[in-house]
């Protein structure tokens, strides 16, 4: 009988790795989040996508920087590291529960963009079918599941440009049977900054959910041939794309359509297509919707997973989760995993209303947390590494620090945001409680030691 493996599988490309990650921040966010952070801050908003895509180069640069040095290892191991494992427990915990709340969020997008089609269809019967999907593609081999997420993001970052494409044409009226718009809804409806500067950081708040995702990079490394040596290189293409197809689609939305006539119910570009007259281009972005979160849960429960696994191996988990199955899966993990998408599923029978505004703010405010820990790893391990990094953060301490100021002082504004006060106050019950667990689960060595 073959006996299943005891570690994971390097079976991951660096297509694979990007891609991943591509797919886990292109979800919800931008296409139908970001309908939310236009109706904040108007067309202006593209600021504040700008200015949370420095600070994600800054947490990308720093993991890619400590990946250099601890090869083998992954962004918790980083933390543990650095912070010790009380730390580690605690981080690990809030990113699973973080990934779990970004998938229930997907699942029930995708089943709401089905209604397009199905509208007597009860949406958690429709968010079911998308759990038990996204469950079975993570039961693939990781090459397997790798190639898959590959082509799903593939898609959506296909169709992104051509709705970039698209729109380009519409505002200057190449495309037939288009009503031409002009740049005039930038200008118009109060201006570029209708609600003011502040809007800019108030959309943050939103924004940081959008970009959450990206450090799944770091989730990788356990799956990745010669790691050290890819991710730099991964990187610095990664960052670029992830600002442009978040800036330039925003754009075009604010550009054929007022900021202020938007449904926040709705996405804003089968919205715009719709306006436009292209009612047939409306159905093909509908099924682009569908892709693209589907991709985004499938990258949330490969986070959840490894995770999940990374700390049954390191004791900061039962050690049932780090069993695998005889294609390397995290069977135990995604188990756990498959049980949470399915009771999210039914959650979006019972409420409905406002359930989006509720789980949105959850890993926004986790996402903050996790990337300022990953600062304080870098900041922290730069004075020990064993030997000398290939690829370093550009203007350490300093740009590190500059990182970790901003985080915090937009997790302060998480905190004090009366909209967002139930989805805060059950990310800081989790906190609480994980760090209490952690102080009786971990005690301290005695000097004998």
């Amino acid at each position: 009988m073959k006996s299943n493996p005891t570690s994971l599988q390097k079976g991951l490309l660096p297509r694979h790795i990007s891609f991943m990650a591509m797919g886990g921040v292109i979800g919800t966010g931008i296409f139908k989040g970001s309908a939310e952070t236009v109706s904040l801050a108007g067309p202006g908003v593209v600021f504040s996508y700008a200015f949370a895509g420095l600070l994600l180069l800054i947490v990308m640069g720093a993991i890619a920087e400590m990946a250099t040095v601890y090869p083998g290892l992954n962004m918790k191991d980083f933390i543990r590291n650095a912070m010790g494992e009380r730390v580690s427990f605690v981080v690990g915990w809030l990113y699973c529960f973080m990934w779990y709340s970004v998938c229930v969020i997907e699942i029930i997008a995708a089943g709401s963009f089905l209604q397009f089609w199905l509208p007597d269809v009860p949406l958690w019967i429709l968010s079911l079918v998308c759990a038990l999907f996204i469950v079975a593609i993570n039961m693939l081999s990781v090459g397997g599941y790798g190639e898959f997420e590959f082509w799903l993001a593939a898609i959506k970052i296909g169709m992104i440009i051509v709705f970039i494409v698209l729109g380009a044409g519409i505002v200057f009226g190449i495309i037939p049977g288009a009503e031409t718009t002009g740049l005039h809804n930038l200008t118009e409806y109060g201006g570029f900054f209708p609600n003011g500067y502040a809007a800019i950081f108030s959309a943050l708040l939103v924004v940081m959910f959008s970009y959450g995702g990206s450090e799944l990079i770091g989730i990788t490394l356990s799956e990745t041939q010669n790691a050290e040596k890819v991710l730099p290189r991964v990187v610095k293409s990664f960052i670029l794309r992830v600002i442009l197809f978040y800036t330039l689609p925003i754009l075009v939305i604010c550009t054929l359509i007022p900021w202020n006539s938007l449904n926040e119910n709705t996405s804003p570009f089968v919205q715009v297509l719709t306006s436009a007259g292209l009612q047939g281009s409306a159905h093909l972005m509908n099924f682009i919707l569908i892709t693209a979160v589907l991709s985004a849960a499938n990258s949330g429960i490969y986070g959840a997973t490894r995770m999940l696994h990374s700390m049954a191996v390191g004791g900061e988990a039962p050690p049932s989760l780090a069993r695998l199955s005889s294609k390397g899966v995290p069977v135990n993990s995604l188990r756990l995993s498959a049980i949470v998408l399915i009771f999210g599923s039914m959650i979006a029978y019972f409420a409905q209303e406002g359930l989006f505004r509720l789980l949105m703010a959850v890993p926004g405010f986790v996402v903050l947390l996790v990337w300022i820990s990953i600062c304080i790893a870098q900041l922290k391990l730069r004075k020990q590494y064993p030997s000398k990094p290939t690829f370093k953060l550009w203007g350490y301490p300093y740009i590190t620090l500059f990182g970790i100021c901003c985080l915090s002082i937009i997790a302060l504004f998480f905190l004090f945001d009366a909209q967002n006060g139930i989805s805060i106050g059950i990310c800081l019950v989790v906190f609480v409680v994980l760090t209490i667990w952690s102080k009786f689960r971990f005690k301290p060595k005695s000097n004998k030691d």
